[in-house]
C-alpha cells in the first residue's frame, strides 16, 4: 500500500517511475514500496493513431537522439543506492526505474494492460488512449487447486542498453534475486506463497524445517550452561554451534549500540554525560564505549571515574578503560544471559535476534538432515519457464494486490547484475550462488537496464544519463537527462532562472505565489512557467515508534498506548491551522492514515467516520463545534494529561512530574525539513512542543540539514517520533509498513517502522489480500485502520496535490504526455519529449 516517501521499495511497478518527481514530498525521499505512477506504456491519444506502424514499436523506430540540449530536472537529495534490488528512497529509485522496464503495464486510472504487446485502447476523461508495454500478463485461479498462475511473456526483439537481448531468463534471475533468502530490499514479493519458496529459501523441506526448528527451541530452553549428553536430541556440535551464535549476535548487538550512540549523541550529549568533549571521547575507543553505555544505562561517571551499573567495575578512562566485552558482560548479566529479552529492549536496530539466530541454525543443519540427501532444494516450484519469452509464477490461494508484485517486477539483465556461467535453469541454477547476492550488491551505485535512458554517473550531486538507442520503444530525442540535487524551496527559482528544466515542487501558498509572480498573467501556468497539479496516492503523517516509546517495555499495553495517544492528541489538534498555513487549498486534513485518493479510504459521510484523536480516555470528544483554536489547544493539554495519567505517570498542579519504568518526559521528534524548518509538519511541531511544556513534557525537534539521519534513524529503528510522507500504490495493502513480519530487523520488508507487533492487526490484513470483493476489502481495511489509530503510532496529517513545474521557455510543453494523473506521471513517455 505504501511507498516510503523517504524510504522503502516493493517492485510493484518500478518502471513508472517510483515516486520520481512527479510524487516526491518535502517530508522526504519518497520511497517507494511500489511506484505511484504507472510502468511506462506507449500512449498516444486515439486521433493521432492510424496503424501500428506508425507508433513507436513499428519498423522505423528513432536510432539516434535528435536534441543536443540536456533535459535537466530538479530533485532532492540522492542516497546513491540506485539498485533496481536495492534501492530505498523514491529519488534513489527514480534512478534505477529511469534505466530499467518492468513487465506490468497500467493505464491512468491505474487499471492493468494484460494484452500489451499488441496494445489496448482505454478511454480516460472523453479521451481514447492507446497503452503498450514490454509483456502480456494474465491471471488465473484455479478453485479446484487454490491456487494462482500469473503469465508473463515478453515482447520478442527487446534489447538492453548494452545491445544484448532481453529473455526470460533476466527475469527469472530477477526473481530468484528477490526471493533469495540473504536478500534485504525492501519489496514483499516473499510475502506471497509461492510454490516451493519456503522450501527453497530454507533449503529444507517443511518436516525438516520443523525438525530443527524444535532442536533450536530445545537446545535453548537447556540453557547456555547445559552439559551436553548423548541422550540429547541435538549433537554437541549443534550445541556448540547454537550458542555461538546467541553470543555472537549478542557481541554484534552491543558493536551496533556503541556505533549508534557516537553517530547519534556524541555532539549533543558527549560533554554532559561524560564531562569530555567530542573530540576526546571519538578519539578514544574506550571511552567511546564508555559512552554508548551510559546512554543506555549501563553505567555512569561518578566523581570522574566511569562506573559500570551492574558489575560495579570501575574505570579512570586515563589508564583504564571498558572494552567491548566488558559492556557484552553487563548486558549479559543484567538480562541473566536472556537474548530475547535483551534484544526487545536494548538492541539499536530493534531486531529480532533470537529469531535471527535460530534461522541460521536451521539454515545450517537442515540441509545436512539425512532426508534431505545432501542435496537441499534446488529450485522454487512455482516458478516456471515455459520458454525463451514466457514464465509461470503459481501461488497458493488468492491475493488481490499480488498481480502487482509478482507481475509489476522489473526485467534486471542477468549479464550484469549477475554471472551468465552460474546460470542454466534446467540445472538449477540462477546466475549467482545461492546466498550470495554480493555480486548484485557491488553494482548498486551503477545501474543498467533497458529503460529509456542509460545511467552514465552521479557527480557532484548531479545523476547524468544518456539517450538508450536500443530502447525498445525507439531512441529518446532528448540526447541527455540530468537528475540534479535541489532544495525543495529552490525549484521553482531553479526553474524560472534556467537551473532546472522541471521538478516536483511543494504546492505551498507561497511557493504558488511566487511562480505566479514569474509569470506575465500573475497565474501558476504562463509564459515562464507550466504547473500541472495532481492528487497525490500518498499522504503526510508523524510516526511514534512502539519500539521507543512505551511503558515497561511493553510496546502494546494498554498504559503504552495512552503514553502515545497523549502525545498524538497534542499534535493532532495543531493539524488544521499547519496545514491551511503552509498549503493552502493544495492539501487538506486527513483522519487516517490512507490517501484519500484510494477506493479504501473511510469517507466523512460514512456512519462511523471520526476524527483522529478527537476523544479523551473514557472515550468523550474532547472538541466542540464552537470552540476557537486556542480553546482547542487547552482542551487537548487536559486531555493528554488524562492519557498520561492512565499510562502511569504522576501528574500533579496541571503537569506530569515524574515518568513510569522506562517511559520518559522527553521525546525527540525528527522532521526533514532541510535545517531550515521547511516543512508541512514543522509548524505542528512547534505548536505541540509549547503545549507539552505546558504541561510537563518536552518535545525535542531535530530538523537536520541532512534528512539522512532520520532515514538512518528509520533503517535502524532507533526514531522516537518523526514526520514523513508515505506513497501509495494501486492496490491499498497494508501488509508491507503494517505486518509484524516487516518491524525493522526482523528479516522481512524493514518498512514496519513504527514496531507494531498485532497479531490481530496481522490477520485482517492477510484476510483483505484472500478477497477481490472490495466491498469486503474496505470494510477489513477500516478495522486496521481503526486499530492502528488505537496503538497511536501514526498521526495522519495532510493529503496534498502534486505540484510539478516546466520550464514553458525551454521545453516543448505539447510534447509531454497528456493527461497526468496519480497513476500516469509526467515522465511517461519521457522518450517523446523535446526541448525547444
Amino acid at each position: 500500500m505504501y511507498k516510503k516517501v523517504f524510504a522503502v521499495v516493493s517492485i510493484l511497478l518500478i518502471a513508472g517511475l517510483a515516486l520520481s518527481a512527479c510524487t516526491t514530498t518535502p517530508d522526504a525521499p519518497t520511497a517507494a514500496p511500489a511506484a505511484t505512477d504507472a510502468p511506462i506504456a506507449s500512449e498516444v491519444p486515439v486521433e493521432e493513431v492510424v496503424t501500428i506502424e506508425e507508433q513507436p514499436f513499428g519498423d522505423n523506430l528513432p536510432t539516434a537522439p535528435t536534441i543536443d540540449i540536456p533535459l535537466v530536472v530538479a530533485y532532492q537529495d540522492f542516497s546513491q543506492k540506485f539498485s533496481p534490488f536495492f534501492a530505498d528512497t523514491g529519488y534513489d529509485m527514480d534512478v534505477a526505474s529511469l534505466t530499467q522496464i518492468s513487465l506490468l503495464t497500467t493505464d491512468r486510472v491505474g487499471g492493468i494492460i494484460f494484452n500489451a504487446i499488441e496494445g489496448e485502447m482505454v478511454n480516460y476523461n472523453g479521451t481514447d488512449y492507446f497503452y503498450k508495454g514490454p509483456a502480456d500478463t494474465k491471471v488465473e485461479y484455479d478453485e479446484a487447486s487454490d491456487t494462482t498462475k500469473y503469465t508473463a511473456k515478453l515482447r520478442v526483439g527487446m534489447k538492453f542498453s548494452d545491445g544484448k537481448p532481453v529473455t526470460i531468463d533476466d527475469l527469472i534471475f530477477s526473481y530468484y534475486t528477490f526471493l533469495d533468502p540473504s536478500y534485504v530490499g525492501s519489496t514483499t514479493l516473499s510475502s506471497y506463497d509461492i510454490l516451493g519458496l519456503a522450501d527453497y529459501q530454507t533449503q529444507t523441506t517443511s518436516e525438516v524445517f520443523d525438525k530443527y526448528a524444535a532442536i533450536a527451541e530445545e537446545i535453548l530452553a537447556a540453557g547456555a550452561d547445559h552439559v551436553w549428553a548423548a541422550t540429547d536430541t541435538w549433537t554437541q556440535e549443534q550445541q556448540e554451534d547454537y550458542w555461538t551464535r546467541v553470543n555472537t549476535a549478542w557481541m554484534d548487538s552491543v558493536v551496533g549500540i556503541v556505533d549508534y550512540v557516537k553517530t547519534n549523541y556524541l555532539d549533543a550529549y558527549g560533554e554532559e554525560i561524560m564531562g569530555l568533549t567530542p573530540e576526546v571521547i571519538s578519539e578514544n575507543e574506550g571511552i567511546q564505549i564508555a559512552f554508548g553505555m551510559a546512554i543506555w544505562g549501563f553505567g555512569e561517571m561518578v566523581d570522574g571515574q566511569f562506573v559500570a551499573a551492574v558489575s560495579g567495575d570501575t574505570y579512570d578512562l586515563i589508564t583504564t578503560f571498558p572494552t567491548i566485552e566488558d559492556y557484552y558482560n553487563e548486558t549479559y548479566a543484567a538480562y541473566e544471559g536472556n537474548l530475547v529479552e535483551y534484544a526487545s529492549v536494548e538492541d539499536a536496530a530493534g531486531a529480532d535476534l533470537q529469531g535471527n539466530v535460530n534461522s541460521a541454525f536451521i539454515g545450517l543443519w537442515g540441509p545436512q538432515d539425512e532426508s534431505m540427501g545432501g542435496e537441499g532444494v534446488p529450485n522454487i516450484a512455482g516458478i516456471v519457464k515455459v520458454d525463451d519469452y514466457t514464465a509461470e509464477v503459481t501461488v497458493k490461494g488468492f491475493s488481490a494486490p499480488a498481480v502487482y508484485s509478482i507481475l509489476g517486477i522489473q526485467v534486471s539483465p542477468l549479464h550484469y547484475y549477475g554471472d551468465v556461467a552460474k546460470y542454466d535453469y534446467d540445472n538449477n541454477m540462477f546466475g549467482f550462488d545461492f546466498g550470495d547476492l554480493s555480486k548484485q550488491l557491488s553494482l548498486t551505485a551503477t545501474p543498467m537496464g533497458a529503460g529509456a535512458y542509460k545511467f552514465v554517473e552521479y557527480d557532484n550531486r548531479v545523476v547524468y544519463f544518456t539517450a538508450n538507442e536500443s530502447y525498445y520503444r525507439g531512441c529518446p530525442k532528448i540526447a541527455e537527462v540530468q537528475f540534479k540535487e535541489t532544495t525543495s524551496a529552490e525549484v521553482a527559482s531553479a526553474v524560472q532562472t534556467g537551473t532546472a528544466d522541471a521538478g516536483e515542487m511543494t504546492g505551498s501558498r507561497s511557493r504558488f505565489d511566487e511562480v505566479a509572480s514569474y509569470n506575465a498573467n500573475g497565474e501558476i501556468t504562463g509564459d515562464i512557467i507550466t504547473t500541472s497539479k495532481v492528487d497525490n496516492l500518498g499522504y503526510g503523517y508523524a510516526g511514534i515508534n512502539a519500539g521507543t516509546v512505551n511503558v515497561a517495555g511493553e510496546a502494546d499495553s494498554d498504559a503504552s498506548k495512552s503514553l502515545r495517544k497523549g502525545l498524538a492528541t497534542i499534535l493532532a489538534v495543531y493539524r488544521d491551522v499547519a496545514i491551511d498555513s503552509y498549503y493552502g487549498e493544495a492539501a487538506s486534513v486527513i483522519n487516517y492514515p490512507i490517501s484519500n485518493t484510494s477506493w479504501a479510504a473511510p469517507q466523512p459521510t460514512d456512519g462511523d467516520y471520526k476524527i483522529a484523536f478527537s476523544t479523551d480516555v473514557d472515550g468523550n470528544p474532547i472538541y466542540t463545534a464552537d470552540m476557537t483554536p486556542e480553546e482547542k489547544y487547552a482542551a487537548a493539554e487536559t486531555a493528554a494529561l488524562g492519557f498520561f495519567e492512565d499510562a502511569g505517570y504522576t501528574v500533579a498542579g496541571g503537569k506530569v512530574t515524574a515518568a513510569p519504568e522506562e517511559a520518559k518526559l522527553s521525546y525527540e521528534v525528527i522532521v526533514p525539513g532541510d535545517g531550515t524548518g521547511d516543512h508541512p509538519a514543522f509548524a505542528i511541531l512547534t505548536g505541540a512542543q509549547a503545549s507539552l511544556e505546558n504541561i510537563g513534557m518536552e518535545l525535542k525537534i531535530n530538523d537536520p540539514a541532512d534528512s539522512n539521519i532520520l532515514w538512518d534513524a528509520l533503517d535502524a529503528g532507533t526514531q522516537e517520533l518523526w514526520t514523513a510522507a508515505w506513497g501509495a500504490t494501486i492496490d491499498p495493502d497494508m501488509y508491507q509498513v503494517y505486518h509484524s513480519s516487516g518491524v525493522v530487523g526482523e528479516g522481512g520488508s524493514d518498512s514496519n517502522h513504527y514496531q507494531i507487533r498485532d497479531a490481530g492487526l496481522d490477520q485482517l490484513i492477510v484476510d483483505a489480500r484472500k478477497s477481490d470483493d472490495q466491498s469486503y476489502r474496505k470494510a477489513i481495511y477500516k478495522q486496521a485502520l481503526d486499530t492502528l489509530i488505537d496503538w497511536a503510532v501514526e498521526i495522519p496529517t495532510y493529503q496534498r496535490q502534486n505540484s510539478i513545474i516546466f520550464s514553458t521557455v525551454r521545453m516543448d510543453i505539447d510534447t509531454i504526455t497528456p493527461d497526468i494523473t496519480t497513476f500516469w506521471g509526467w515522465m511517461e513517455d519521457l522518450e517523446l519529449v523535446e526541448m525547444r
